[in-house]
């Protein structure tokens, strides 16, 4: 029977420290994951509205593809600031590429930005966005433990008509490798089906880590064809802004103890894009921004009497599991 790791968070991958920076005056911050060296690393982008940094970088076809850190952060296009000031501590602690002697450590530090500037909060910063000094504070904040809810980059988020927020969680898949995701959750969909109450992804859930809440039985019964009424309300939706392009998003990281290579992490990172779907409907629109990278430890060898494609298809398909179950999460913390 799988069983979540000791602290039911991506940081059960041991390697990762996780930190929040969040501004309560802004309602709005930055969430850093760090690498213990530079990790095989990918990503996969599905939502129709994406802000990003360093992607391509991650692109199995191009030179690098491992990252030493990745950033989650609010603030849309200013958030992406978080990473230029993750990245200048990382170099000036000797962290990252040196390409050439005597010339500083270049840290690959890709990034992503949900869109919270109309979720209230003082937005009036002018010429200096908070996001390069909460990206410091976050990477200062690093370590195993970490808070979910509305902290970090999940601070201002919201899920549909309901409280987004950060979310984490992990999953033992036996043969010694651990998976994990934490999950920035902004989603123009929503996590709850038409009662409001039951979350969509109910069935996922492992050691009532979200309350054991469960559907009523006549519900079940007929749970593959009652698609009810699967997105929030439209016109409180237009009412708040929300149903524009890039305004909402799901970003998220799933990490694992394999060795994997940095296309291994990117199908990974595309499976675990079905863990969204699985508890937010409707997922990948053009309002979102659905953005997951996958890295690896290389910790633990895989068994090469089996074939490599059979350990990516069962890390993957973990991962999903743990972004769905991460994404409860973080609407469970937050409420």
């Amino acid at each position: 029977m799988f069983r979540p790791g000791p602290r039911n968070l991506i940081t059960d991958v041991a390697g990762l420290s996780v930190g929040h920076a969040t501004d309560d005056r802004a309602l709005s911050g930055v969430t850093v994951l760090q690498c213990a060296a530079d990790w095989p690393a990918a990503v996969d982008v599905r939502g129709g509205g994406p802000g990003s940094r360093e992607t391509e970088t991650l692109a199995p076809e191009n030179l690098i593809g491992r990252a030493h850190a990745v950033v989650l952060a609010g603030g849309s296009v200013f958030g992406l600031a978080a990473a230029d000031g993750v990245a200048a501590a990382l170099s000036a602690r000797g962290i990252g590429l040196t390409l050439r002697p005597g010339t500083p450590a270049i840290p690959i530090v890709p990034a992503a930005v949900l869109h919270d500037l109309g979720n209230g909060g003082d937005k009036a910063w002018g010429v200096d966005p908070p996001y390069r000094s909460l990206g410091l504070r976050a990477l200062q904040a690093a370590g195993a433990d970490f808070l979910l809810g509305s902290v970090g980059a999940g601070r201002g988020a919201m899920a549909g008509l309901v409280k987004g927020g950060i979310g984490s969680a992990s999953i033992d898949v036996g043969l010694g490798v651990m998976v994990g995701a934490l999950v920035a959750l902004n989603s123009v969909g929503s996590v709850l089906m038409p009662d409001g109450t039951t979350y969509w992804a109910w069935a996922f859930e492992l050691e009532r880590e979200f309350g054991g809440a469960k559907p009523p039985r006549a519900r079940m019964k007929a749970a593959h064809l009652d698609v009810g009424n699967p997105a929030p309300d439209e016109s409180r939706l237009l009412a708040l802004g929300r149903l524009e392009p890039g305004v909402n998003t799901t970003l998220g990281v799933v990490a694992c103890s394999a060795a994997l290579t940095t296309a291994e992490c990117k199908r990974v990172a595309m499976m675990a894009h079905d863990g969204i779907a699985r508890a937010v409907r409707p997922a990948h629109t053009p309002f979102d921004g659905d953005t997951l990278f996958a890295l690896a430890s290389g910790a633990v060898a895989l068994d090469e009497n089996r074939a490599r494609a059979v350990h990516v298809a069962r890390i993957g398909s973990a991962a999903a599991d743990c972004v769905a179950r991460a994404i409860v999460r973080a609407v469970h913390h937050s409420r």
